[in-house]
């Protein structure tokens, strides 16, 4: 029995087999994505991409939030062990723990977003000169990066949103390099978006929020090594 399990074990240690497992946990960890999203991403590839139905997005936007939290969760506990794989367990169990606080980021993240598309696509409208292009870019890419690193401050840590929002703004500075990465990242999702649609990048979903989770290692290691116990 013991000469059984040492096999097994030795087999789930091999390079194909960490290989296959992290094939799994991406392709489960994918349809748990689509799963907890669909609700809200179907209506949103049905909208034209008019400016009217940017507050309409927004809406439906919001289950997008905890299903990518829940998904760096399951990413970063689940271990490509083949003899213990459970990442769905792992992403309902940060779904069930982080979602109410990964709202709290989430829901003003996307009001502010809105609020800031809707002025650039109507600057004559709100009477707002050509140039406030650039400086409302700028807002909408600060707050987009400072919300990317307090998505995975609340999902991997136990803080207060305060706090959280404290750390993601100083990250921001801290750690340059995942700053960048993010910024490209976001960049890479949005041309995907633009020349294909929504669903070609909800597709790829779970190595997208992989990359997000690679790209924000360095803040990782930092916040754990000086801000808990």
């Amino acid at each position: 029995m013991s000469g059984g399990t040492q096999t097994w074990r030795q087999f789930g240690d091999g390079p194909l087999s960490r290989i296959t497992a992290r094939v799994h946990i991406l392709l489960v960890v994918e349809l748990l994505l689509l799963l907890s999203t669909l609700p809200g991403l179907l209506p949103v590839l049905l909208l034209s991409r008019d400016p009217s139905n940017l507050p309409v997005v927004a809406l439906f936007l919001v289950p997008v939030g905890p299903a990518v939290s829940a998904a760096l969760y399951a990413l970063r506990h689940q271990r490509p062990d083949v003899t213990d794989l459970r990442p769905a367990r792992w992403f309902w169990r940060g779904y069930r723990a982080n979602a109410v606080g990964v709202l709290r980021v989430w829901v003003p993240t996307l009001l502010w977003l809105t609020v800031l598309a809707v002025n650039l696509a109507h600057l004559d409208a709100v009477g707002l000169p050509g140039w406030w292009v650039v400086p409302l870019v700028l807002i909408a890419a600060g707050v987009t990066l400072c919300a990317a690193n307090a998505l995975v401050i609340t999902s991997l840590f136990d803080f207060r949103t305060r706090d959280v929002l404290r750390l993601a703004v100083h990250f921001l500075v801290r750690t340059p390099g995942v700053t960048v990465g993010n910024a490209l990242l976001l960049a890479a999702a949005a041309a995907i978006t633009a020349v294909s649609s929504e669903a070609v990048l909800a597709l790829f979903a779970s190595i997208a929020v992989l990359a997000f989770l690679r790209i924000s290692d360095p803040m990782i290691h930092l916040i754990r090594k000086e801000f808990t116990a």
